[in-house]
């Protein structure tokens, strides 16, 4: 009898990538839009990468199966 496929998560597929370490990659909330009310400061650190917290990952990991 055949494995069964693991589909991927079309809403985590869009959000989120897997680094080599393990880690998962996110985007960063706030940095679309109305950027002139924030300080150059603030928006200067949204460009650094983010990562989703500890508590997520195994989570993510699974709708992510192939990442």
């Amino acid at each position: 009898m055949a494995k069964m496929k693991l589909k991927t998560h079309s809403g985590a597929k869009k959000r989120f990538k897997l680094t080599k370490n393990g880690k998962v990659k996110r985007g960063h909330a706030f940095r679309s839009h109305i950027l002139t009310k924030k300080t150059t400061k603030l928006t200067r650190g949204y460009r650094q990468p983010s990562y989703v917290d500890s508590t997520n990952v195994a989570a993510l990991k699974k709708m992510l199966p192939y990442g």
